[in-house]
């Protein structure tokens, strides 16, 4: 599971903003050990505890963690294994960054394979001033991410950050050129300051970036200022940092879930406001809290706990427009009181990688060499699915052209090579089925289909039955009952159109009867 999933997951999964560090300061472990009767114990001891307190009071509210790398190497040899101790404490599920601000070259490569691969590290931070070469080797782990420090908030770094002056600061040369070195689900920015006009303009330059802001607002009111500068309207995130000085108190977990609450509800209330002003404006991507007492089991209706990313995917496809009533006419040509498309995602990234995670959980038991699109429509979601898990593409062309290569099969591949079939929606089965046959009739092998929505809701649906008498298992992500459930759970739909949902379609003539019955 790459980066991206794993962090917009924790954030659904918390509904949580934050992130903490992990770093054991001497000045604030000897306030916290003091407090608690521990100041006669050794630093180490010291340390193991608060890294344990810290990591359980604040597991359900924070969605990433960030150690310093200089506190624990400071340590020497125990300190890097204190390190290993904190790998162990931190969920697996939520992303650990390595604060690292790394900047030489040299040691990159060595780095970047004890972060990754030994430490099982999800991020690093890097300093930016050696250029695209210092991100190289870590961007060589396609499932791991790169965060670039692009601005500090320490007072004697404005001379060089805004050098030569405020038109084209030094600091938003860096935000546009390290933009250019990987993609928004690989590398983030990182922005130490206070001020959210500073926040304000590295947004704008990086409009589908995730920004992890490094310093916290010192006054109530520059909360409000910084969410509305650092939020974007074009479905990207803003993390913000625990503060350093909750973490020595008693009640930490108390004091992190009141601050995650604040900012929903400013965030919330920021956004009501937004699309009044502004209705052309997508709402943010963060899940909203449903509040509906009947919501299916497996969510949280009432938005404190950890709720089924699945049932929150099926509200964000349906916000968007995934989900259509009116008679559409589908490619069987039956009529359906309603239409599912799903081309919306290829438009919103977060959504997007989403939906593609949850694809890849079906393909997880599945073994194959190869996946296969099926065209048109899941081709952007085969190849999404060719990046994330490393497999090569290839797809049954639509019509074989009387020019070229005249190829009924797009890509490379051998004889006897197995391919998983991916589509999105089965109604018929039919496309799949000519998909397969041209694939089997080049040589391939073909055992598995994976679909995002079986329109037959069960295993034993027409669809189903007639691949499996082709000798094939059908693998869906959602069906219709479960999506009705829970958009009717949570108040997006109405009891007529919650009926409508499970209408058997409309056939508007004979012949289109026939064709259905024949096929």
């Amino acid at each position: 599971m790459g980066f991206f999933v794993r962090l917009t997951d924790a954030i659904a999964a918390r509904q949580s903003l934050l992130v903490t560090g992990l770093d054991p300061n001497p000045e604030m472990l000897q306030v916290w050990a003091h407090r608690r009767g521990m100041g006669g114990r050794s630093f180490l001891s010291q340390a193991r505890h608060w890294i344990k307190a810290v990591v359980e009071a604040t597991a359900d509210h924070v969605c990433a963690y960030k150690p310093s790398l200089g506190f624990y190497q400071a340590l020497g040899p125990v300190g890097l294994d204190l390190l290993r101790e904190v790998r162990e404490l931190v969920p697996l599920e939520i992303p650990l960054i390595i604060d690292a601000k790394h900047g030489d070259l040299n040691s990159s490569s060595a780095l970047a394979h004890y972060l990754f691969r030994e430490l099982g590290a999800d991020g690093v931070t890097l300093s930016p001033l050696a250029g695209q070469d210092i991100a190289a080797p870590f961007l060589l782990y396609p499932e791991k991410a790169v965060v670039i420090t692009c601005h500090s908030s320490n007072a004697a770094a404005r001379v060089l950050q805004h050098h030569p002056d405020e038109n084209d600061p030094l600091y938003l040369r860096i935000v546009r050129e390290c933009q250019l070195w990987a993609t928004p689900d690989q590398l983030l920015l990182e922005v130490g300051t206070s001020d959210p006009a500073i926040l304000a303009r590295v947004r704008q330059e990086a409009p589908e970036r995730f920004l992890i802001l490094r310093s916290l607002w010192g006054e109530e009111d520059r909360l409000d200022a910084l969410l509305e500068a650092g939020l974007s309207p074009a479905a990207d995130g803003l993390l913000m940092p625990l503060p350093q000085n909750l973490l020595v108190e008693d009640d930490i977990a108390t004091r992190a879930a009141a601050l995650k609450q604040r900012i929903s509800e400013r965030r919330d209330r920021w956004l009501e406001l937004r699309a009044r002003d502004h209705s052309d404006v997508c709402s943010l991507w963060l899940p909203q809290r449903r509040l509906d007492s009947s919501a299916p089991s497996g969510s949280d209706p009432a938005g404190d706990g950890v709720s089924d990313p699945m049932d929150e995917l099926i509200l964000d496809l349906f916000d968007i427009g995934c989900l259509l009533f009116g008679d559409y006419v589908q490619a069987s040509g039956a009529v359906f009181n309603y239409y599912v498309d799903l081309r919306q995602i290829i438009s919103d990234p977060n959504l997007f990688h989403r939906v593609l995670h949850a694809y890849a959980g079906q393909l997880g038991e599945l073994v194959f060499d190869r996946i296969a699109g099926i065209p048109y429509g899941s081709l952007p979601t085969a190849t999404g699915l060719s990046l994330q898990l490393h497999k090569p593409l290839l797809y049954p062309r639509k019509e074989v052209k009387a020019h070229g290569a005249r190829r009924l099969i797009e890509g490379d591949f051998e004889e006897g090579d197995r391919v998983v079939v991916v589509d999105d929606i089965l109604i018929t089965g039919g496309s799949v089925l000519e998909g397969i046959a041209k694939l089997e009739s080049s040589g391939l092998e073909v055992e598995d289909v994976v679909v995002f929505i079986d329109h037959g809701g069960k295993a034993d649906s027409s669809a189903c039955q007639r691949l499996a008498r082709g000798g094939y298992r059908c693998h869906a992500v959602l069906d219709i009952e479960r999506i009705t459930a829970v958009l009717h759970a949570a108040g997006r739909l109405s009891d007529a159109q919650a009926a409508t949902l499970g209408h058997v379609p409309l056939q508007r003539e004979a012949g289109v009867r026939d064709l259905l019955a024949s096929s």
